[in-house]
């Protein structure tokens, strides 16, 4: 079976881009692949942050969220959002936050990610994070800290120290905010 034309995707090779949930990637490569009798054309994402490779079917583009690097302009979304006092968290329950927070984090919105942030942030200020709540915080940080200091052309740090600012401390002895551990010397 031969391929038929080729699907457009609106990424070209060696460009950024966000793919849901799991941070910025290069578009590596495209691809074309047989999989049972059926002709597949892919992109080859490498997310930067930890070096996963995903392959995602063109014509899906769309529909798995992938979309452009955010513009300064969004930026300024997310910080409005920041600067927005959160919701109280609808539910006590962690189980149902924690969907909830998954939710908004799977919709690829860097406005959403930004939500469930600052209330994890806001929460820090009023209380010790449970082990969940961090892990999620440390993934949210990662994927929104990323993101800004390559679309503002800004170091993580600067941009972590930005959003820092944003919030009051930390309750206890919990580390401020931070998308990756500090290097050692």
């Amino acid at each position: 079976m031969g391929y038929s034309e080729e699907i457009h995707v609106p990424f070209g090779l060696g460009e950024l881009a966000v793919y849901p949930a799991h941070g910025v990637g290069l578009i590596e490569s495209r691809e074309y692949r047989t999989v049972g009798s059926r002709d597949y054309d892919f992109l080859i994402l490498r997310i930067l942050e930890n070096g996963l490779k995903i392959m995602i079917p063109a014509q899906n583009v769309r529909e798995v969220g992938l979309r452009p690097l955010m513009d300064q302009s969004e930026v300024k979304k997310v910080f409005k959002v920041f600067q927005t006092p959160p919701r109280t968290p609808e539910s006590a329950n962690w189980n149902r936050r924690h969907r909830e927070y998954m939710e908004k984090i799977k919709t690829g919105s860097p406005c959403d990610v930004a939500e469930v942030m600052g209330e994890l942030l806001v929460m820090r200020g009023e209380k010790e994070l449970s082990f969940g709540e961090r892990k999620l915080l440390d993934m949210v940080t990662m994927l929104l800290v990323k993101e800004m200091a390559l679309a503002l052309n800004r170091t993580e740090d600067e941009v972590e120290a930005a959003i820092a600012a944003c919030f009051p401390p930390p309750k206890s002895s919990a580390a401020p905010v931070k998308a990756r551990p500090a290097k050692s010397h």
